[in-house]
């Protein structure tokens, strides 16, 4: 997400940052690079005008020409406007009673699909979410609505067949709730391919009649320079009360997350982030801006971690490390814990300075070639590695439908992974042998 402008802002900043003192003429220059780049990534220009102005005046304050390190202090105020630009802080939902969820977009966007992941997130806070299918233009929606509640386990209310009346079928969906456990209901309305008086006039009713708690636009963040005028023209109909992007992962450009926004005024509220219903995160304004701008993103990394690392599981593996222990099946354990925390390019993104690296790709296939040539191993040939002798690894690579060079360069890593594991404690005898002589103590 937003890499081609974060690969130019990054550039800009590199040289600012590297100056030893700052002139109006280096500000200008930077500044200039900086709105070719907001502009190229479809920010709407007069977005990426405003946001210049606001940063060359700061970036031209006295406090800044003055400053120890002036060109860190302008990256600094960058990120300030930037993380203000997409909303300073992240923003709850409002699920007071009776907490309704009106979701709004047009077609294509991804509505049906960010209701099924907005429930399972909801689920995984210990809510109790209902779907109410409220398109009933396209039966496809409806079908797919109910499939999400299926796999999700989550109750889905579906009009009945040939009903064209959105509030007589909402009526419906009232008296089904009653009869539902519950405590956040979320309504997928009817889109279009473009905005036109028949869907605003038909949501506007829905809303009137819902009276709803949160009404979330969701937008494609690919939509480019229409993002402005989708996200306009929704929120003077329906005052949206906040946004949900999608395929911010698919997206290189990402200016629609900065223009709409602005233009709105209104907080983005989720970011989905894949295909797969987890892949779909609240959005923390200030973590993105530093991802941007190469710093990383440390808090999420470690949340991703949390959250798909079971804690126990994390304690044996070290365990077995610590006593240099490590056999293949904790090697496979192991890849698969870094696999559970989403794509390795994400990962690896979170991590600063891993964003300015050139030419950074993951090869899944080559992964999942990993992985496969581990479990075409028996159980013994993963706990004795060993054993693995040319006859046991023709019959891997067959398994695996791999090459016996590269069965044989996996195990090489392995045994060189095991081998420092294996010194591990004596460096860490031999480091506090030296901290107990007092060489790191130097002052």
């Amino acid at each position: 997400m937003f890499s081609l402008l974060a690969d130019k802002l990054q550039g800009v900043f590199r040289n600012l940052s590297g100056k030893g003192k700052i002139s109006e003429s280096n500000v200008t220059d930077a500044l200039r690079e900086v709105r070719m780049a907001l502009l190229e990534a479809d920010v709407h220009f007069q977005v990426a005008k405003d946001f210049i102005a606001r940063v060359k005046e700061k970036a031209l304050g006295e406090e800044v020409l003055k400053s120890v390190t002036p060109g860190q202090q302008i990256v600094k105020i960058f990120y300030d406007e930037l993380t203000g630009l997409l909303g300073g802080d992240a923003s709850a939902l409002v699920l007071t009673p009776p907490a309704r969820i009106l979701i709004v977009g047009l077609n294509g966007a991804g509505k049906t699909t960010t209701c099924g992941k907005l429930a399972n997130w909801l689920r995984k806070q210990g809510k109790a979410p209902v779907l109410i299918a409220c398109d009933l233009y396209r039966p496809a929606a409806i079908e797919q609505l109910a499939t999400l509640g299926r796999q999700l386990s989550v109750p889905v209310f579906t009009p009945p067949a040939g009903e064209k009346d959105v509030l007589a079928s909402t009526k419906l969906a009232l008296d089904w709730l009653k009869q539902t456990p519950h405590n956040v209901e979320i309504y997928d309305t009817a889109g279009r391919q473009e905005i036109d008086e028949v869907l605003v006039a038909e949501v506007k009713r829905l809303r009137e009649f819902l009276q709803p708690q949160e009404v979330l636009l969701v937008a494609d963040a690919a939509t480019g320079q229409q993002a402005v005028s989708v996200a306009t023209h929704f929120h003077e109909a329906l005052d949206i009360t906040g946004l949900i992007l999608t395929k911010l992962d698919g997206d290189a450009r990402g200016g629609a997350a900065l223009s709409m926004r602005e233009v709105t005024k209104r907080p983005i509220k989720f970011a989905g982030t894949g295909e797969k219903m987890d892949a779909f995160e609240v959005f923390h304004p200030d973590r993105l801006a530093g991802r941007i701008l190469g710093m990383g993103d440390i808090v999420t990394l470690v949340e991703s971690a949390a959250a798909a690392i079971n804690e126990e599981d994390a304690k044996r593996m070290e365990e077995r490390m610590r006593r240099a222990e490590f056999d293949l099946n904790d090697f496979l354990e192991q890849f698969k814990m870094m696999r559970s925390m989403g794509p390795l390019e994400k990962v690896l993104g979170m991590i600063p300075g891993m964003g300015n690296l050139k030419n950074l790709s993951i090869d899944e296939k080559q992964l999942k070639r990993v992985e496969a040539i581990v479990l075409s191993m028996t159980n013994e040939e993963r706990t004795t590695p060993d054993i693995l002798n040319a006859r046991r690894r023709q019959r891997i690579a067959r398994g695996s439908g791999s090459t016996v060079t590269e069965v044989n360069d996996l195990i090489t890593r392995f045994n060189e992974m095991r081998k420092m594991m294996k010194q591990m404690p004596r460096m860490q005898k031999m480091l506090a042998r030296t901290k107990g002589k007092g060489l790191f103590n130097r002052g």
